[in-house]
């Protein structure tokens, strides 16, 4: 059993509730272990999420990178980029990016993936460049209060954002990443998927932390 301690991030929120996070190195999810248990886990994921931050350390970057080699091809491989800090450069999101099925960026993200992969252009230009480059069949673009875009080898749909009064944007990505997956999994509709995963962002931004209770009506098509 490792002795790091449990993974803490310090998180300051500028005037607009806008976070900026200092993530604390030396912890618990920089030493996970493989063992076998982890690869009958992946054997039968429907799903798995991963990103950028764990990828600083070596044991944990080749536990999840075993862990992606024993899922199943069917399986949706989510790259949630989570650019931070000083934690990534080309080669941890060129390999990520070829473990990749699903791709969920904002529009930061976007521009620095884009200067790091020698990319230019448009944004149309941008996303059409990732899916030509690596084994994506979605990329979902997050535009804060302006929505999101789904571009994907059989859709390409942008959907408006809602107006909430933003008390902090914490947790927000990881919510629409959620209600994304959620969505694809219970094969809903592409505009069902991306109005469920803007209104879900958006209720998380209009409260405190990044966990809070979700009403009824946007949970209810997650439940089996």
């Amino acid at each position: 059993m490792s002795s790091a301690t449990t993974g803490t991030v310090t998180v300051a929120l500028d005037a607009g509730g806008i976070p900026h996070y200092t993530i604390h190195e030396g912890v618990a999810w920089d030493v996970i272990p493989w063992t076998d248990g982890l690869g009958d886990l992946a054997a039968c994921a429907d799903a798995v999420c991963f990103g950028t931050l764990a990828q600083r350390s070596p044991v944990s970057r080749a536990t999840i990178g075993s862990f992606l080699d024993a899922t199943r091809p069917d399986c949706l491989r989510v790259l949630d980029l989570n650019l931070r800090q000083s934690y990534f450069n080309h080669d941890i999101v060129r390999g990520l990016l070829g473990r990749s099925t699903i791709l969920k960026l904002n529009n930061d993200e976007l521009g620095t993936v884009a200067e790091l992969l020698s990319l230019p252009g448009p944004e149309t230009r941008v996303l059409a460049g990732l899916l030509e480059a690596f084994p994506l069949a979605l990329i979902a673009l997050t535009k804060g209060r302006a929505g999101s875009r789904l571009y994907g080898r059989d859709v390409d749909l942008s959907t408006p954002g809602h107006s909430v009064k933003t008390a902090d944007t914490v947790g927000a990505g990881d919510a629409f990443t959620a209600a994304l997956v959620t969505g694809m999994l219970r094969h809903k509709s592409w505009d069902e998927i991306g109005d469920r995963a803007n209104r879900i962002a958006g209720y998380v931004c209009s409260r405190k932390g990044a966990w809070p209770e979700l009403p009824a009506e946007l949970t209810s098509w997650t439940r089996p």
